[in-house]
């Protein structure tokens, strides 16, 4: 295993952003298709193979306090992430339904928290999402 030293802030937010989107897309395969192999975008609706669905944020930003936020990301098309910009209010639509009035409201004011992660934090994150991730490929 490397040394603290050399693992960086920056490779370690890579490495969990790598294993939360997989995580994210894995529950949401399961919770709408009760597969791992295909799920529904959570926006659209429509359904794609794991491989083409994205792990979108409802409010973007790679520097806020939403980046591994659960409720905050879901899977999603490529049209509905990137070609629809998020599809912002059907996204808002869907996360009310899904957690309540007030949860996008919630969101907003978690991503304009500017957070910085610390090497532990990170390894700690990674460590939790391989665990994860392992529980529910074996579902």
């Amino acid at each position: 295993m490397k040394s603290l030293q050399k693992l960086t802030v920056k490779k370690l937010k890579i490495d969990c952003w790598k294993l939360f989107s997989r995580y994210i897309r894995l529950r949401d395969c399961l919770a709408t298709t009760g597969t791992l192999t295909d799920g529904k975008c959570f926006t659209c609706g429509r359904e794609y193979p794991f491989r083409q669905l994205q792990a979108g944020h409802f409010v973007a930003g790679r520097h806020n306090g939403n980046l591994f936020s659960e409720r905050g990301c879901h899977a999603q098309c490529a049209l509905c992430n990137i070609y629809n910009h998020g599809n912002t209010l059907e996204y808002r639509r869907q996360v009310i339904r899904k957690y309540g009035i007030g949860a996008d409201e919630e969101l907003e004011k978690e991503a304009a928290v500017i957070r910085k992660f610390t090497v532990e934090e990170l390894l700690a994150l990674k460590e939790s999402l391989q665990l994860r991730i392992k529980k529910l490929e074996v579902l």
